[in-house]
């Protein structure tokens, strides 16, 4: 990286030193420190507000005059048309690019603005932004030229990030027959001063240069200083463009020459040098046709917008590229074309600080766990078919995956940085790492997919505690949320484990919320009552939140309250209320619940007095893949120590009914991707130590399982009869998977199904055979809210 503190002079004389292929080679290798395999493009639609502009710039066939009959602005209606285009061809982001200030030209744009009933062309843009977000989702980019502080702070709740080309630092391209003379917008102390207004108000900003208009190498250098200057202070230039020059028919540059190839790629080597790895460098695709490969050795990792629907009005005779022919080129050169946002990952990470609150619930929306756009409309819960994969573009795999898989598969334990490598695989990357993991698979389980037939019992959904994610959960009276309040009497209870066991079932799952009024004596009389009423089924109840406040209630510790549930013919414990193992997170989404030391705490205690557990993670909400890293390694190093895990279930955020969701808060659980990609690296990640990796049907849905049972997945799990947390959050899937859909899934797959007990025993012949003549379910009973026979007053009875 070259100094800042160098003078432009100084960094022409040590990159003029090398030859083209040494500097180029040399910002391709800093471009990978941080970009190493994807390069980025936003999927935009180009709305040209006005075409009026009060400059004059010599090069420049956007700009125009007033001309009789012509609107001098787009009408809403025709602002809306171009963006629903856009949204109904997949685009995530609207460009908004316009002339600057007309309305102080030109009498027709102000006239028409008055008529509009707005002050000003910003003003306008600002309700345009507004509009499109709303009706559209589409998420607004505006370039509307030199902005004051005031014009800024009215963009800003509309649009995510914002753009001004700085094109060049040099004032004597504002000299008579110079390419900005006549235009004051184009001064460049107006426009650093409105970069610098950017920084202060936190606007992820867009900037860059304009070469071969008549500057020099020495001051396209001290141009490219003055905006790493203003980032380093700021923070907030999300990308640089670096923009070759075309000469247009018609314009006053029509005749000059422009710059070649090997002087836009010395550039681009020259900007990463001078940026470092993190920033973005852009060079627009189709001023560029057929060098793709060489743009990318050349240090750049976005391409920019490119837009299905709308041409380049800035640049009408260069066409956009096809998306299939620019993931081509990319690929070519061993790159993975992703779409993004109009706002880059690292600024979707810190949408808080950088994105006003009314956009961010759309933002995160559009957003995937690495930040970058989400290209589909799956998500967990919604009964969809799901695509098939893309046909991978690579020819090789990255060979790093191939190291770390390698290592995993080995029985090494990965770190944190490798597993979230594991986590961004995309193209074929992706397709090995899935392949790699369900080889694994077969190795350690073979081909048997096993099942539980179960029942759920939820026995309260009153608690008291406040997780954002959760929409099963009730206050003592709130009816706010799906279905209303209850608190089963015991009876009830009872009479659903009878009838599962009647079912073929041989595990009853009972977890529920945090009843003010329940002790750990409740806890302890439902098990007794089921154990008194179905002595050979096995209870697997309580989570560790359920676990440590029924220990703090009777005041006692873990260990002597886990041993006393045992006792009382506790069987094993689900691992749930683990969400993700990574407290700056838990603070976000259940800020009162207990801490990822405290759940481990309660874990370990239940396995040192013999009690085996799942583990969960809950993830697809806020949290990234380092997140999910650090899960991940703290389950391992658990059952390094104690053994006692017995699967580990991805629970993907189902966000249709979810708070956390419906407050904008949250994204919309994982893309399917990210979700098959759990069970995948979850299997490389816990092996040799956790063989078993379940898939819920309940998230996921048959196709999907389907897929992560080629992903690493052996285990379907429960066949549930009943499920009410899932339901509540508003999957489309279903309460029951009946033995026999399992055995149609399993052996469509070519697999051998297998129903199993909690702990990975085959089921006995006799349940075997009850499962697969089960009855309907009868009715269940939710016993409402302050029946006299509710379970809390029972158990206090009993105890």
């Amino acid at each position: 990286m070259i100094h800042s503190g160098l003078s432009a002079a100084a960094i022409l004389d040590r990159v003029s030193r090398l030859p083209l292929a040494t500097l180029a080679a040399e910002a391709a290798a800093m471009r990978d420190a941080a970009h190493p395999r994807l390069v980025s493009y936003s999927r935009k639609v180009f709305i040209p507000l006005t075409r009026l502009c009060r400059d004059v710039c010599h090069y420049c066939t956007f700009a125009e005059r007033p001309r009789p009959g012509a609107a001098p602005y787009l009408t809403r209606d025709e602002v809306l048309a171009i963006a629903r285009a856009g949204a109904a061809a997949g685009c995530q982001e609207a460009l908004f690019t316009l002339g600057d200030k007309p309305e102080l030209r030109y009498r027709a744009a102000a006239a028409a603005l008055a008529a509009l009933g707005f002050p000003s062309t910003i003003a306008y843009l600002a309700e345009m932004c507004r509009t499109v977000a709303a009706e559209t989702g589409l998420l607004p980019h505006v370039n509307p030229g030199v902005m004051s502080g005031d014009d800024l702070a009215l963009l800003r709740p509309v649009s995510v990030s914002m753009g001004l080309m700085l094109e060049s630092a040099a004032e004597r391209l504002m000299a008579p027959g110079q390419v900005h003379h006549g235009s004051p917008d184009k001064h460049p102390a107006a426009r650093l001063e409105t970069i610098r207004l950017a920084g202060e108000r936190r606007i992820p900003f867009t900037t860059g240069i304009l070469i071969g208009i008549g500057e020099t190498r020495a001051e396209r250098i001290e141009a490219l200083l003055r905006i790493d200057a203003l980032h380093r202070r700021y923070g907030h230039i999300q990308e640089v463009i670096i923009q070759n020059f075309r000469a247009k028919p018609g314009t006053r540059a029509a005749a000059a020459p422009e710059p070649d190839l090997d002087d836009l790629r010395w550039t681009i080597a020259v900007a990463r040098l001078i940026f470092g790895p993190a920033m973005n460098l852009q060079a627009p695709p189709n001023l560029s046709p057929a060098t793709y490969p060489a743009l990318i050795r050349a240090g750049l990792n976005d391409w920019g917008g490119v837009s299905p629907v709308t041409p380049d009005h800035v640049n009408p005779e260069a066409p956009w590229p096809e998306t299939a022919a620019l993931a081509a080129g990319t690929a070519a050169e061993g790159r993975v074309l992703v779409a993004r946002l109009a706002l880059y990952p690292a600024y979707v990470a810190d949408a808080e600080r950088w994105v006003d609150p009314a956009l961010r619930p759309r933002l995160l929306d559009a957003a995937d766990a690495a930040g970058y756009a989400r290209l589909d409309r799956w998500s967990p819960g919604l009964a969809m078919a799901v695509m098939p994969w893309p046909a991978p573009l690579l020819a090789e795999v990255d060979g790093t995956v191939r190291r770390l898989v390698a290592r995993a598969c080995a029985g090494g334990r990965l770190a944190e940085r490798e597993i979230a490598t594991l986590f961004a695989v995309r193209d074929r990357d992706f397709r090995y790492v899935i392949d790699a993991a369900d080889a694994l698979r077969r190795t350690v389980s073979g081909d048997t997919v096993r099942y539980v037939v179960n029942r759920n019992i939820n026995y309260t959904n009153i608690c008291y505690f406040r997780c954002r994610f959760c929409a099963f959960s009730k206050g003592k009276t709130s009816q706010d949320l799906r279905g209303t309040p209850y608190d089963l009497a015991l009876e009830e209870v009872v009479r659903r484990t009878r009838e599962a066991w009647a079912r073929g079932a041989t595990e009853v799952c009972l977890q529920g919320g945090i009843h003010p009024d329940y002790t750990g004596a409740t806890y302890l009389a439902l098990c007794r009552a089921i154990k008194a009423a179905v002595p050979e089924m096995h209870i697997h109840a309580f989570s560790p939140l359920e676990v440590r406040q029924g220990a703090a209630t009777l005041r006692i510790g873990l260990g002597e309250f886990l041993a006393e549930l045992k006792s009382a013919g506790l069987g094993s414990l689900p691992g749930t209320a683990a969400e993700v193992l990574d407290d700056p997170v838990r603070t976000v989404i259940c800020p009162d619940k207990l801490d990822t030391a405290a759940w481990l705490e309660v874990v370990a205690s239940a396995h040192r007095v013999g009690l085996c557990t799942t583990a969960t993670i809950m993830f697809g909400h806020v949290e990234d893949a380092s997140s999910w890293a650090r899960h991940l390694l703290r389950l391992r190093d658990l059952q390094q120590e104690t053994g006692g895990f017995t699967e580990f279930v991805p629970l993907p955020f189902v966000p249709l009914e979810a708070p956390l969701y419906l407050r904008g808060r949250a994204r919309r659980g994982p893309t399917l991707r990210e979700a098959v990609l759990m069970h995948a690296v979850a299997r490389l990640t816990l092996h040799p130590l956790l063989p078993n990796i379940q898939t819920s049907w309940v998230k996921m849905g048959v196709d999907g399982v389907k897929l992560c049972l080629g992903a690493g997945a052996n285990d379907l799990g429960g066949t549930l009869m009943n499920e009410s947390i899932s339901r509540a959050a508003g999957t489309q899937h279903g309460q029951e998977l009946p033995p026999t859909q399992m055995h149609d899934i399993i052996a469509g797959l070519g697999r051998r199904a297998l129903q199993r007990d909690t702990l990975y025993r085959p089921a006995p012949a006799e349940r075997a055979a009850a499962a697969a003549a089960a009855p309907p379910l009868a009715p269940v009973v939710e016993t409402p809210v302050g029946d006299p026979d509710a379970l809390s007053r029972l158990a206090r009875r009993i105890a």
